[in-house]
């Protein structure tokens, strides 16, 4: 590995701090709670001094019930704030739609039917006549507490030797001049990076079959909302393993 950096192996979590990090959930409520439950399992039997859960971003579109994913996240954060939620570039397309409807936006176009369905609401983007009133309908359907959330939640937060985001970093930028763009929609510059950042970059964004552990980067989105598996990074310490659930 070239560059300088922290590298996989040499990174620590906060003393005394356990952190997990969840990959995209993409409307799969089963999923998210069947995570939620395995993790809530290891903390009550380890007990660790203090921990914080991290979901990585893309709550909506493409699942099921993102009306729900978002509503069990709501009432996470407000029963213990250790729980903490980054935005994804999905979140964000979503909160573009419901400000200025297109019908050939990201949205719309990918996995925006399925999260107007679970607020009841039909959206059909190709159907000229109706769309601004399937829009419309959907706008007065979406609770503000969930804007209000969506709105609210960062691009990007740091734990000991980890930098957490969405999609990634731009390779070269010092962390905090990242621009929020890159934070939740970078690929290739950042993929194909091979030296080494100053902190290890968890992110999801770009879906692989299993977690990516690499020595400068960790990808825990494993497609939740085709494959049936989410899977989340552990960092204790010295310690980093990843766990999984499916249904």
């Amino acid at each position: 590995m070239t560059g300088t950096g922290i590298d996989l192996e040499a990174a620590r979590a906060p003393a005394g701090m356990r952190l997990y990090a969840i990959g995209d959930v993409h409307g799969r409520l089963d999923l998210l709670e069947a995570m939620h439950d395995r993790i809530e399992g290891e903390i009550a039997r380890d007990r660790p001094g203090d921990w914080r859960i991290l979901h990585l971003g893309d709550y909506v579109d493409r699942g099921r019930d993102s009306a729900g994913v978002v509503d069990r996240l709501i009432a996470a954060r407000a029963a213990d704030p250790r729980l903490l939620a980054l935005v994804g570039n999905h979140d964000v397309g979503f909160l573009d739609f419901l400000g200025l409807p297109d019908p050939a936006g990201l949205f719309a176009r990918y996995g925006g039917v399925e999260t107007a369905r679970s607020y009841g609401v039909r959206l059909d983007p190709d159907d000229g006549r109706s769309f601004a009133g399937q829009a419309a309908e959907l706008s007065a359907a979406v609770p503000e507490a969930h804007r209000t959330f969506l709105r609210g939640l960062p691009y990007s937060l740091e734990f000991g030797d980890f930098f957490f985001c969405h999609a990634g970093i731009r390779p070269g930028v010092p962390l905090h001049r990242q621009q929020p763009r890159d934070l939740i929609w970078i690929r290739d510059a950042f993929l194909d990076h091979v030296g080494l950042h100053p902190k290890v970059v968890v992110h999801g964004h770009t879906p692989a079959p299993r977690a990516q552990v690499l020595a400068n980067r960790v990808n825990v989105d494993t497609g939740a909302f085709r494959s049936n598996r989410l899977t989340a990074l552990v960092v204790d310490g010295a310690s980093k393993r990843t766990i999984e659930v499916s249904v």
